[in-house]
């Protein structure tokens, strides 16, 4: 899962619990002590989920399905691509959506960990939230993400695969959602099958 999917699971906690979930990835370490406590709770949160999410079957399975020589990378596609159904599960493409602007205000008035510093503002100016309902603009947010590692672009190379496997990748969200809000005790419009 990727910041959309984190803000969602974390939506009905505190602005710090929903900070921490939107910057965790940024966060290294295990000592939270730093951070206020609601912060440091958020960041577990989005830990458990990312645990939950990616030793799943069905995020196993996705895994499978990628060129063998770039499943190393697949997690991390597959997160933006969960976003992208998220995106789509709540009409994020055609409204404007208050957990968005929330989650926006957030990254816009706190400064985030050094790793994100640089990709915050952006997310936020360029509404990458919203605009994960369109599947051209994840598979752009793939290979951008792409760049920020060492290398060659793996990430840019999983893209034929990702349209591909589109309607699997649809099927295994379809699987995999309501399983996360199971484990995770929330209830709401993505809880439906």
């Amino acid at each position: 899962m990727n910041f959309l999917a984190h803000a969602w699971l974390a939506r009905g906690g505190s602005d710090d619990f929903l900070y921490g979930n939107l910057v965790a990835d940024g966060v290294k370490g295990r000592d939270l002590s730093a951070w206020p406590a609601a912060v440091a709770e958020g960041i577990r949160h989005h830990r458990r989920v990312d645990a939950f999410v990616d030793a799943h079957p069905v995020s196993l399975e996705a895994r499978r399905r990628a060129p063998q020589e770039r499943r190393r990378y697949a997690g991390i596609a597959l997160d933006l691509v969960w976003d992208h159904f998220v995106a789509r599960e709540l009409g994020l493409a055609s409204r404007e959506s208050p957990l968005v602007r929330r989650s926006y205000r957030l990254l816009a008035e706190r400064p985030a960990p050094d790793r994100l510093a640089a990709m915050a503002p952006a997310l936020v100016a360029q509404d990458w939230l919203h605009r994960y309902a369109d599947f051209a603009f994840t598979c752009r947010a793939v290979q951008g993400l792409g760049q920020r590692l060492s290398g060659p672009n793996r990430l840019a190379e999983l893209v034929p695969w990702l349209e591909a496997d589109y309607a699997a990748l649809e099927a295994d969200f379809r699987r995999l959602w309501p399983e996360v809000l199971t484990a995770l005790e929330v209830a709401g419009p993505l809880s439906r099958p």
